[in-house]
């Protein structure tokens, strides 16, 4: 039996857990920037949307409908994507060194593979 249908709460407890993870990753790599006008900038747009998919995350657990929650994970994805493209802004202007990005980089693009997927399955379920 998938591990989804096993027990799908404690699947649901440790994806909020991994986005609380990457919010307190963001904030610490929001934190590390340099106090330059840009960084600023950037560690402010960063912080806004790498700290929010966890908050939604928790708002589609507890959503009002089907659509509702299918809503809601895309309000997640979108996030995660605005992230990863000022993450990819912060590697290309060197703000922080790559190995540094590397794996932050790594754990966004598996969550936005996770969401993209959860949406699809969520999707066919309410056709």
């Amino acid at each position: 039996m998938s591990k989804s249908l096993e027990n799908p709460q404690q699947l649901a407890d440790e994806l909020e857990e991994r986005l609380i993870n990457f919010a307190v990753r963001i904030i610490r790599l929001s934190a590390s920037l340099p106090r330059t006008p840009a960084a600023k900038h950037i560690a402010g747009q960063i912080l806004r949307c790498g700290t929010s998919p966890a908050p939604n995350y928790g708002e589609a657990r507890s959503a009002e409908s089907p659509a509702d929650f299918i809503h809601k994970l895309h309000i997640v994805l979108k996030q995660l994507n605005e992230t990863y493209i000022w993450l990819r802004i912060i590697d290309r202007s060197r703000l922080l060194r790559s190995h540094l990005l590397a794996a932050i980089m790594r754990e966004n693009q598996e969550l936005c593979r996770i969401f993209t997927q959860s949406i699809k399955t969520a999707s066919k379920r309410v056709k």
